[in-house]
């Protein structure tokens, strides 16, 4: 998404319009979420996607004749059926809202680009707001309406209640919620996104597991911060996407380091004692997630010293440990993944379980077809 929005402002500072699609709403299956995002150039390159196939190309063709005949801005839906999806071999069975929209004055997008870009690195939180369905055209399809973390506004969709409900929207929406869409009584549909710093991840300790971490995490946009007590292990080469790497004691690691709701803290130092104070650090903070690495004895043993230096049992209760995932990680790559795949469901609130189809509904699709499992136990 950052890089989108870099592009976005480097078209608008040589003045060259552009096409941005943005899937809106889903509904049942389909290749990507809400916030998802492509932009088109004039030349038909691409930064982004929509989740490739058949959704991606109509896209594209639809950005082309934008281009060609200056269309506005417009709200597509697609019903990924078998007659539609079947094209790329795709079987969603969904439904896709995507809203296509030209910047032919990216200049004057590129003032809200500039904001986006500085929330990202953490200068403030925003949102925007996109009219994606007026009812009766009475407001633009494509009007803006940006709104910063303490209230000011930028734009103008000539409704002062619509704009006073949006700020409205934005200040009730949830940390970690990333955008909506919000129907008004007139029914104009607007989608507003809330866009803030990319999340921070906070590695204490140098060692392998870390190591591996950081190289997973680079891949997912985080701010990356390590802090271990032994400068040779804070080399470049063993972290190079590292934001920061910082020396520090362990009890006093994150008092340089903005460990906020939007931070997640790996807890992996050399030994026993160490682990004890970089946790005792961590729980200080506001720290959206905290995770130990080690055995149950070892977490249970370093909680029992948290407990005598009167550390709330509530405090304690939030600590992911052991961390990861249980998929029997054995490697630190291994290892690695297991936490990250842990950040990742605690980001969005995801459950962790298999999305492999229950046996019941497989049995039923042979039942419909005529065909009984057992007589299948051939192809095992």
């Amino acid at each position: 998404m950052y890089e989108i929005f870099k592009e976005i402002l480097h078209l608008a500072e040589i003045n060259e319009p552009c096409v941005l699609a943005t899937v809106v709403r889903t509904k049942g299956s389909t290749p990507q979420k809400e916030g998802a995002k492509m932009l088109i150039r004039k030349d038909g390159s691409c930064v982004g996607t929509l989740g490739g196939g058949c959704i991606e190309g109509e896209i594209w063709s639809q950005a082309k004749d934008i281009f060609k005949n200056h269309s506005g801005a417009a709200l597509r839906v697609y019903n990924l059926n078998e007659e539609f999806a079947s094209r790329d071999g795709m079987v969603c069975g969904g439904a896709i809202s995507i809203f296509i929209d030209l910047l032919t004055e990216p200049y004057a997008f590129g003032s809200y680009a500039r904001e986006i870009l500085c929330a990202y690195e953490g200068h403030t939180s925003l949102s925007l707001a996109t009219i994606i369905n007026s009812n009766e055209g009475k407001t633009s399809l494509g009007t803006k309406f940006l709104v910063r973390e303490n209230g000011a506004t930028q734009g103008n969709i000539h409704n002062e209640k619509l704009e006073r409900e949006i700020v409205d929207v934005f200040k009730k929406m949830a940390f970690n919620e990333e955008n909506k869409i919000f129907r008004s009584d007139d029914g104009t549909e607007v989608y507003i996104e809330r866009f803030q710093a990319r999340p921070i991840l906070i590695l204490i300790g140098g060692g392998h597991v870390n190591s591996a971490v950081s190289k997973i995490a680079s891949l997912m946009d985080f701010n990356i911060y390590i802090v271990d007590d032994r400068p040779e292990y804070l080399q470049k080469e063993r972290f190079p996407d590292a934001k920061a790497m910082v020396i520090s004691d362990y009890r006093k690691s994150l008092e340089n380091i903005p460990a906020t709701q939007n931070s997640y803290i790996v807890v992996a130092t050399r030994g026993h004692r160490y682990d004890d104070l970089a946790l005792f650090a961590a729980i200080q903070t506001q720290a959206r997630y905290i995770g130990l690495l080690g055995s149950k004895r070892k977490s249970l043993e370093i909680f029992k010293s948290l407990l005598k230096e009167n550390v709330s049992w509530g405090k304690i209760k939030k600590i992911h440990a052991p961390i990861g995932l249980n998929i029997k990680a054995i490697t630190p790559e291994e290892i690695a993944v297991s936490i990250m795949a842990e950040i990742i469901m605690v980001r969005y609130g995801g459950e962790g379980g298999q999305l492999k189809m229950q046996e019941s509904k497989l049995n039923a699709l042979f039942l419909k077809s005529e065909m009984k499992p057992d007589h299948h136990k051939s192809l095992h």
